[in-house]
């Protein structure tokens, strides 16, 4: 489960971004092309982040499809694996462009608890 590896470096970004902030949420973009399984992530994510300023935190996996262009024919194709040929000319001169990355995208933090004073009654 590769996801335990991925997890712990999410958790190093979060926690930089937190600056010693409590944590309640975390959004990260994951490229298809890493085979990542959201509820893995996020079950790893708890995990690793037992004790820390993010436990008790979600993360949230958005999985975004890799995107290939073809220098042949110019065209631009979405798919969850690597392709060799393209689907639209079959050349063979696939570039990736996006789909293999992993983003921390955001960062919720717990809000301070308020403490307010009654005011007295007149």
């Amino acid at each position: 489960m590769h996801e335990l590896g991925i997890a712990g470096a999410v958790l190093r970004a979060v926690e930089r971004r937190a600056a010693g902030r409590r944590v309640r949420r975390a959004r990260v973009r994951a490229g298809a092309l890493l085979h990542i399984s959201g509820p893995a992530l996020n079950q790893a994510f708890v995990s690793v982040s037992d004790g820390t300023v993010a436990d008790g935190a979600h993360l949230d996996v958005v999985i975004e499809p890799a995107r290939l262009g073809c220098r042949s024919c110019g065209r631009t194709t979405t798919s969850d694996r690597m392709l060799a040929i393209c689907p639209g000319c079959g050349g063979t001169h696939i570039d990736l462009q996006s789909g293999d990355g992993l983003v921390l995208e955001s960062v919720q933090f717990v809000e301070a608890e308020r403490k307010v004073e009654n005011e007295p009654s007149t």
